[in-house]
């Protein structure tokens, strides 16, 4: 029984360490933060809430009953003066009397139904608006998220190659290293030649510290951006960042992009907010009713009867109320007007909106094309510093070139490496500029 729990805890520790070398696509790292990033999580949960309001508009127009009691103690009864020829008595002889009791306990329920008002009609609409705003919310929000992985997601990726490069140069040159080094015990090489390539062998270190550090800093932006536990160990692999370039189509609708959609509906929800303004000028009507049972007399009337001196009675009304607004000082004047300075203030937004989304296409385009011809440059660049090293190299073995000649090839192969490395990042971001302004940004997670 003993062996049978050890092996399964190997087998569980072997699943989870094959779970952790996992390489991590793009779209693994998208559809994670969709599930894990606070913004997206937010984003639903305002969703959510979105029903909520909508309920709370609508029990505006449902009735409103509520239960209310009280019990008053009335040290000193207000005390009148009325006429006795009033009540058969002597005409001008004045009666004292106490009005009340000293003890009042009251209990009952009222109701309100609003059977016109406007402004509750109105704000039913604008709660099914809002709804939708959120949900164009939520999509505006996975785009954003979707953006942001994407962009660290090759960061990461140009960093970890730009340590290959060091990694492969550094290898190189301990190699010539070893070779100067026998020369020098040989007789054959300076002692100069030798602290050169010790000094070149130094700053390769230094170098690839940095770029170490750089990687572990964008791949903790990544892990923040997907929601990650930072101290979880992420692989990037090699084949996500192939050049495939984008159709350049014609440009794309602007009114079908989630930041114009978010700010037609909150034109529409400000369309709805003057339209409950100007409700202010319409009469409103309703239905009230009440209820209540009292109880009065010397003493305390919870529990009491007549017999104790407490009497109990009971009371209701209906009434239909009517409210016609006649003057508010100009307020519902001054509320509209700022409601109509606002619509205008967001319509001046949609075309300022349209302008800037119409650039970024503009702009992803060009920049797409020009990193395509940087891209080829580059990698024929690189390809020529290759020869160049490996025909120095050779040279240098046989006495034909300088060691500053083989160093120099070395940085220029080096250069160019990362040269294309970073066109092939533009690239990458470019892409991701294009495929958001062309409100694709989903077609990533396929």
């Amino acid at each position: 029984m003993k062996n049978k729990l050890v092996l399964i805890i190997i087998l569980f520790a072997s699943f989870l360490q094959a779970q952790d070398n996992k390489p991590l696509t793009l779209k693994d790292a998208i559809s994670f933060a969709l599930q894990n990033k606070a913004d997206a999580k937010k984003a639903k949960l305002k969703v959510t809430n979105s029903e909520y309001q909508i309920q709370e508009v609508l029990s505006r127009a449902l009735p409103q009953i509520s239960a209310n009691g009280n019990i008053t103690y009335n040290p000193d009864i207000q005390t009148t003066f009325l006429d006795a020829g009033s009540f058969g008595g002597q005409p001008g002889s004045i009666i004292k009397a106490k009005l009340g009791q000293t003890w009042t306990s009251t209990a009952g329920l009222s109701l309100n139904q609003a059977i016109f008002d406007q402004s509750v009609f109105i704000g039913l609409k604008a709660a099914k608006s809002t709804r939708e705003f959120y949900q164009i919310n939520e999509q505006l929000t996975e785009d954003q998220i979707i953006e942001r992985v994407a962009n660290a997601y090759y960061q990461v990726y140009v960093q970890r190659q730009k340590l290959t490069v060091i990694d492969s140069t550094f290898k190189n040159t301990t190699k010539i290293k070893t070779i100067v080094k026998s020369q020098f015990d040989n007789g054959l090489a300076k002692k100069i030649d030798l602290d050169r390539i010790l000094v070149k062998l130094s700053n390769i270190s230094t170098q690839r510290q940095q770029i170490s550090n750089a990687v572990l800093l964008q791949e903790n932006a990544l892990k923040f951006y997907m929601g990650m536990p930072i101290e979880t160990k992420i692989i990037i692999p090699q084949t996500s960042f192939e050049v495939t370039p984008q159709a350049l189509s014609e440009k794309p609708n602007t009114a079908s992009r989630n930041e114009y959609l978010l700010l037609k509906k909150n034109e529409q929800l400000l369309e709805f907010q003057k339209k409950s303004v100007i409700a202010g000028y319409y009469p409103t009507l309703s239905l009230s009713g009440n209820y209540n049972y009292i109880g009065q007399g010397k003493k305390l009337p919870l529990g009491a009867l007549p017999s104790d001196g407490v009497y109990w009675s009971n009371f209701s009304s209906i009434g239909v109320n009517l409210k016609v607004p006649i003057f508010t000082g100009f307020g519902t004047r001054a509320k509209v007007r700022q409601a109509e300075n606002s619509l205008q203030a967001i319509k001046e937004d949609l075309n300022d909106t349209k302008l800037a989304l119409d650039l970024d296409f503009e702009n992803a385009k060009l920049q797409i094309d020009n990193s395509l011809v940087t891209i080829k440059t580059q990698k024929e660049n690189e390809q020529l510093a290759q020869e160049v090293m490996d025909n120095t190299k050779n040279n240098y073995y046989q006495g034909l070139a300088s060691l500053t000649d083989l160093l120099d090839a070395e940085n220029s192969l080096t250069e160019a490496q990362n040269n294309y490395t970073s066109a092939l990042l533009d690239y990458k971001l470019a892409e991701i500029q294009l495929i958001k302004s062309k409100g694709e940004l989903k077609s990533l997670l396929k």
